[in-house]
């Protein structure tokens, strides 16, 4: 039976939990936690409904896990784009949209997931705090690259940058396929204005 087996990938098994991840994963980044119900993720990802809940007790622990992937990945994805840069103070600074440049060319969901997840489920439900959470621990790798960078202000300059890169998130949605340049030209300017006058 093929739960029983799991798919084969690379030439090892896939668990059970990882098929209910990677099927969710999409799923959920594409159409929001509400629209995607336990039924369609059970099959999407071949697994026993009560194989399902043996991992995850209910929809929104899958979610939970989701958001801490896509944080992890995130994260990852912005400290590689760093090191490129290390040592080039400014770039290493703004490299944070090279990731988000790259992501809006290639199509990618989960860019914006994290904003999907709070306006969908609201500031006061778990997955929306959850998502605040991983937001804040974004702007905290902002605030130590302003830092390193000997900008005054740093959270200041990080809450900026976020915002800017919030609004990149909107406007590529929108169809704008500079986003990520337009917001880097103005981080840099905020990052200009942001270092100690002599």
């Amino acid at each position: 039976m093929e739960e029983a087996a799991g798919r084969v990938g690379l030439g090892r098994a896939v668990s059970a939990r990882q098929r209910i991840l990677d099927a969710s994963f999409g799923l959920f980044a594409l159409r929001g936690i509400r629209d995607v119900g336990v039924d369609e993720l059970v099959e999407a990802s071949g697994v026993a409904k009560a194989t399902f809940y043996k991992h995850f007790h209910a929809k929104d622990d899958l979610a939970l896990a989701l958001l801490g992937r896509w944080y992890e990945e995130r994260s990852a994805a912005i400290e590689a784009a760093v090191a490129r840069h290390r040592g080039e103070e400014m770039p290493a600074l703004l490299a944070v949209f090279d990731v988000f440049e790259d992501w809006f060319r290639h199509g990618t969901v989960e860019v914006s997931s994290f904003l999907h997840v709070l306006i969908e489920m609201g500031p006061d439900h778990p997955l929306g705090r959850a998502s605040m959470d991983y937001l804040a621990r974004t702007r905290d790798q902002l605030a130590a690259l302003a830092r390193e960078a000997g900008l005054e202000d740093p959270e200041g300059f990080a809450w900026s940058c976020h915002i800017l890169l919030k609004g990149a998130i909107v406007a590529a949605a929108e169809g704008d396929t500079h986003a990520a340049e337009r917001a880097r030209r103005m981080a840099a300017l905020l990052a200009e204005d942001s270092r100690p006058q002599p």
